[in-house]
């Protein structure tokens, strides 16, 4: 009898095809962490379940009848135990998950693997007239190396549970396409490097380290001369304007040349880091050979992007450049579509650009998973910043994490652009006093709606207001005119939340920053003077309270840290002010560095990977997604929605045109009828039906007073 895989029309792939193009692919994959035994098995047995005669007649005939051909592969490794046990997990899972381990009184019809363990199935026994149970030899990783077991463990089944279902998908579209290849993985690391190398020439030869440009060139070429020293942690903690965005690249590729590493990795807080970054890497190293991934980006399905949509799903490019969210959340979840590209961050340089906003209620998982990286996985990580967290103590090796910055004092002293002032207490109306009379002035304020309020009181010609509150492509236009005002030296007076204070590259005469955190203010003060084309002296970066008391969401602690520092006369931008932040920020938050005690869900055997994946968001839920129809694409985007459905490629466009509202406030626009419902279909997703709410100078009014009401 021949028994089926896939059928498309007349076309068939014998199971037996399946597994062993699933196995030879699984091992291959997991052979780039030295684990190609367990990644052949879990291919092998991934679809025995397929041989009942169940799922036989179910695929001859064609029908949409339910076999579970999952659960088999599964009970054969748990009854092998050892090694297979492990695997089970894999296999239970890869369409429906990975399962939480349970407990011996679950039932068959619990999801958990102790459930599917008991579960009835179609007899599958047939499978031992084609398949034999390959062997599995090697050890998981370094057992007298690694610090927590379970979590080692935990981390080694998601990494097979990526090889196993990404080799699934592509086994399978290969004979669904026909053998047609549409991905094309870019090129390797020793071109790129070369690519860079060309694009720097000219910088090296700089040795004048009493300009800005020699003191970036240095910074640069210590990078590249470290780039060859062995996988590992690494630091570089670079001042604003030091060039860290084309030095971390430079050491990327020539620490990934020099130890066989096939990607780069850069893993940012905000997409507007990603797009101004992923721009300056498309331009020395190829459009073809970078791969943004992040939810505002869309590769379509024409012929000229379909290799990059294909790329975003299991991240085969060479650089990568995707959210601190996409990362971690992928790394922690069960699910096969967001696992299925972990076996990629293997064997990678991965740089955390602004290091700092690293999550801070899931620090320590998050450290901890990046130390399982470097030591099992064989990848090197890089922390880039200015405003460098106290990590060491949180790795088992903290103190081997090697500085890439040359000098790095001597750098911080050089590029010091502003001074900071601290002014105190001040009211709304002091303060939009002092800011009328400026010619090119940045205000940051900690909330959405200060920020509104301020912006309504001082608007007028050359005033700007940047926010969350606009969506993102209209934040992009605001932009470009700022930065044409500031060129031309016209007044330029700016209103904005924090979030022009990374990756956003404007340049004014002085800065006011409500008081926050210490890196966010000095993250404020790389906005004063940017260029250097001032001195120091004449440029101020004030920093303010407000008289009344403010609740700013998940920001008291970094606050009240700074208050401290300030009050203890510490001078904002020393770096030993920096690390002194950090060590009592993370000191006071304690227990709460892992807020959802996920480290726990790990222990003694039992794994909890459907609990953890649930519950592991760095955006906790509790905001709603609200659409501005503003823009012909926008309106376009919403008809189809309407008549289709959700799709992920029209929800990925739509991002350019939405805005996340926080519960509280989108229930008072909820209930002054100024939003509705745009789908049955599609979970939290609105859009604004009362257009005048969101205006060109302010994005969405969030100004809106309980009972409020609309008549459409």
């Amino acid at each position: 009898m021949e028994y089926i895989g896939h059928k498309q029309g007349e076309r068939v792939q014998t199971l037996k095809a399946h597994l062993e193009g699933t196995a030879g692919l699984a091992g291959e994959f997991a052979g780039r962490f030295g684990n190609s035994d367990w990644g052949y098995c879990c291919g092998m047995l991934h679809d025995i379940g397929k041989y009942s005669d169940a799922f036989q007649k179910k695929i001859q005939e064609d029908s949409g009848e339910r076999v579970d051909h999952a659960t088999a592969g599964a009970q054969v490794c748990a009854e092998k135990g050892g090694a297979y046990g492990f695997m089970s997990y894999c296999i239970a899972g890869h369409h429906a998950g990975l399962p939480d381990t349970g407990n011996s009184s679950d039932m068959g019809t619990d999801p958990s693997l102790e459930g599917r363990k008991r579960k009835r199935i179609p007899d599958y026994h047939a499978y031992q007239s084609e398949i034999k149970i390959p062997e599995v030899t090697t050890m998981p990783f370094d057992v007298k190396a690694t610090k927590n077991q379970d979590f080692s463990l935990s981390v080694f089944v998601r990494m097979l549970y990526s090889c196993l279902v990404d080799a699934d998908f592509l086994d399978t579209e290969y004979f669904m396409k026909n053998g047609r290849v549409e991905r094309l993985p870019g090129e390797p690391m020793d071109v790129l490097l070369r690519r860079l190398e060309t694009y720097i020439e000219g910088w090296l030869n700089n040795q004048d380290i009493d300009t800005v440009n020699g003191r970036r060139t240095e910074i640069l070429k210590n990078c590249l001369e470290c780039g060859s020293k062995e996988r590992g942690m690494f630091r570089l903690t670079v001042p604003t304007g030091g060039g860290k965005t084309v030095a971390s690249l430079a050491f990327a590729l020539r620490h990934a040349a020099a130890n066989q590493l096939e990607r780069v990795i850069y893993v940012v807080p905000y997409t507007s880091i990603i797009e101004q970054n992923a721009e300056v890497f498309r331009g020395i190293l190829g459009e073809q050979n970078v791969l943004e991934s992040h939810c505002n980006v869309d590769y379509g399905s024409s012929e000229e992007l379909k290799p990059m949509q294909l790329a975003s799903e299991n991240w085969d490019k060479p650089v990568v450049v995707t959210t601190n969210v996409q990362f971690f959340e992928s790394l922690f979840s069960n699910k096969s579509s967001r696992c299925r590209k972990l076996h990629n961050i293997a064997n990678s340089v991965i740089i955390f650009d602004e290091a700092q906003m690293l999550p801070m209620d899931y620090l320590k998982p998050c450290v901890m998973m990046m130390e399982e990286l470097v030591r099992n996985y064989r990848s090197s990580i890089v922390l880039c910043t200015a405003t460098q967290p106290a990590l060491a103590p949180f790795f088992q090796d903290g103190e081997k994490i090697f500085e890439l910055c040359p000098r790095m004092e001597a750098q911080f002293r050089f590029f010091k652009r502003a001074k900071f002032e601290d002014i105190g207490k001040v009211t709304e109306e002091e303060l939009r006093e002092r800011i009328s009379q400026e010619q090119q002035a940045l205000c940051i304020v900690n909330t959405r709606k200060r920020a509104q309020t301020l912006y309504q009181s001082l608007a007028g010609e050359g005033v700007y207001h940047l926010s969350t509150t606009m969506y993102p492509k209209h934040r992009r236009q605001i932009l470009k005119t700022i930065r044409e005002r500031l060129q031309k030296r016209e007044k330029c007076i700016v209103i904005s939340t924090s979030l022009v204070e990374a990756g956003v590259d404007l340049d004014f005469q002085t800065v006011y920053r409500q008081l926050a955190g210490i890196d966010s203010m000095i993250q404020a003060a790389g906005r004063c003077n940017r260029e250097g084309k001032r001195c120091s002296g004449e440029s101020t970066v004030y920093v303010f309270q407000f008289e009344e008391k403010e609740n700013v969401p998940g920001q008291r602690q970094q606050i009240d840290v700074a208050k401290i520092l300030l009050a203890e006369g510490r001078e904002i931008s020393d770096l030993e002010c920096v690390e002194e932040y950090f060590k009592r920020l993370y000191h006071f938050r304690g227990d709460a560095l892992d807020k959802k005690r996920i480290l726990q869900e790990f222990a003694k055997r039992i794994y909890n990977f459907a609990k953890v994946g649930r519950e592991f968001r760095l955006i906790e839920e509790g905001t709603k997604t609200i659409l501005v129809k503003r823009e012909n694409e926008a309106e376009e985007l919403l008809e189809q929605m309407r008549r289709q459905g959700y799709s992920k490629s029209a929800m990925r466009r739509a991002q350019q045109y939405c805005i996340q509202v926080y519960d509280r406030d989108f229930e008072k626009l909820y209930g002054a009828g100024m939003v509705r419902e745009v789908s049955a279909d599609i979970e939290d997703f609105f859009e604004l039906v009362k257009e005048s709410q969101y205006t060109e100078d302010m994005g969405l009014d969030l100004g809106v007073e309980s009972g409020m009401a609309v008549v459409l």
